[in-house]
């Protein structure tokens, strides 16, 4: 049991109708989950409006409502909170809640388009190595130390990312690593946390769906570091033109780093094989695991932040030399055949000519097969791009389905095919397992076999039923 009033510390609240001296057993958003004693907070969501639902949450139990307008119907022992932003107080009100834990642990944040996964599942594993207990919040899966917990959303609710600290907490982890994803800056989901440190990766094509243009997609990743307080530092990418921008209103220290030119942290690629980099970190020589420039970027990111946070260089430095990729990022596989293939989550134009542009950088002229598809009930205009990206770099290129949710795969296809400016290397296949198979069977030894778009993923979305699907289980058939 909670007290009333000390979970609406530092709410900004406009009216109260009600007493605030009662204890509260938990506190929810989704009135088919509440019961007796709970704190209910009415969203305005983007599809259904909660407040809606307030009549039902108090015949489910709840004594306390949290909404931006007060319902007509006013009843006795129930205690109405009017507030301007429902999104923020549930933020507020779920830190407090769970006894503020973002303040007992070091929080770091890692927002972009690409490499967020990669990144803070990398730092997990190079602390965790290091022996220090460790939190993980992404989109494959969450993590208290090494126990896995599964993820839902890029970024988990308000609630369920301040009950996943507190566990943190209790099992004495000292760092959290988390992905911080547009939508959730703009829904509020990290308000009332407070970070240690916040990365910028980059910023290309994406979500332009949800934000429209470009321009509030940036400024939605920007209010990320626009609020984080003076005590946390900030760590952007200055090879990307938004870097700087990240930093304009940030009362973090700032940090920089680059490939290209001089920043606070630097590297350079030595070598970029089929079997990994060798980069140079500030005058230090590194064997790695990881392929490609953009793990390069990842990994001096990773570089940056393990300085940021204490670590001694030359123990970084040990602790990249053993990391491995992370599922469903530029995982390798040998097909009987003799060919190589490789299971990426490119599904972005940007990440698809980041993995293309390396695969052509490694391959030594070897023919690359791609197998790619696109989203249903997403950016449209994403989806020649990806076409024109493929064909640029691709042999041969083998369109398919790619969780088509809600649209007709053919119709996604046809946005597809407006990007070829040819047709003679271009395959349909909508069945994906058949157009893996085919690019597995055509592939002969030497040949690269890209799978594209899908990654860690486990199903196919279509008409709203995930349909087992695993890219690397259908690999594995040919290898």
């Amino acid at each position: 049991m909670y007290n009333l009033d000390n979970i609406l510390k530092k709410v900004k609240i406009e009216t109260i109708i009600g007493s605030t001296n009662k204890q509260i057993v938990n506190i929810c958003f989704d009135s088919r989950k509440v019961s007796k004693n709970y704190l209910f907070v009415a969203q305005k969501g983007t599809l259904v409006d909660g407040h809606i639902f307030i009549d039902k949450s108090i015949e489910n139990g709840a004594c306390v409502i949290v909404c931006e307008e007060l319902p007509k119907n006013i009843q006795d022992n129930v205690t109405y909170i009017k507030v301007k932003s429902s999104d923020k107080a549930l933020g507020i009100i779920s830190s407090n809640f769970y006894n503020n834990p973002s303040s007992k642990l070091k929080l770091i944040g890692i927002t972009g388009t690409n490499g967020k996964t990669t990144t803070v599942t990398l730092l997990h594993n190079l602390f965790t190595n290091f022996g220090i207990k460790t939190g993980l919040i992404s989109t494959i899966v969450n993590k208290i130390n090494n126990e896995e917990i599964s993820a839902i959303h890029t970024t988990p609710d308000a609630i369920e990312i301040n009950r996943l600290l507190s566990l943190m907490v209790e099992a004495q982890c000292q760092y959290v690593f988390m992905e911080v994803s547009s939508h959730a800056i703009i829904q509020q989901r990290i308000v009332g946390l407070k970070f240690f440190g916040g990365i910028f990766s980059n910023l290309t094509h994406d979500h332009l769906d949800y934000h429209k243009t470009f321009e509030a997609y940036r400024d939605a990743k920007k209010l990320f570091f626009d609020n984080l307080p003076s005590t946390a530092f900030c760590l952007v990418n200055i090879d990307d033109k938004n870097g700087l921008v990240m930093q304009q209103n940030t009362r973090a220290t700032r940090y920089t780093y680059s490939l290209r030119q001089l920043a606070d942290f630097y590297a350079k690629i030595i070598e970029n094989t089929i079997d990994g980099l060798i980069m140079n970190f500030n005058n230090i020589e590194v064997c790695t695991r990881l392929i490609g420039k953009f793990n390069a970027y990842n990994l001096l990111a990773i570089y940056a932040t393990a300085s940021l946070c204490g670590i001694e260089n030359e123990q970084i430095m040990l602790g990249i030399s053993m990391l491995e990729s992370v599922n469903g990022r530029f995982n390798i596989f040998t097909l009987k055949n003799g060919a190589k293939a490789i299971v990426d989550y490119a599904h972005t134009p940007d990440a698809l000519q980041n993995v293309l542009s390396t695969l052509t950088e490694i391959s030594r002229n070897a023919k690359i097969i791609s197998v790619i598809g696109c989203g249903g009930n997403r950016d449209k205009t994403k989806r020649p791009q990806m076409s024109a990206i493929a064909q640029k770099f691709s042999n041969l290129i083998i369109i398919t389905s790619d969780n088509p949710r809600y649209e007709n795969p053919e119709d996604i296809i046809a946005d597809m095919l407006k990007g070829f400016n040819r047709l003679d290397n271009v395959l349909t296949i909508l069945e994906r397992a058949s157009a893996i198979k085919t690019a597995c069977t055509i592939a002969t030894k030497g040949d690269i076999v890209l799978i594209a778009g899908k990654g860690h993923e486990t199903y196919q979305e279509i008409n709203g039923i995930k349909h087992h699907f695993d890219d690397k289980e259908e690999i594995l058939k040919y290898c």
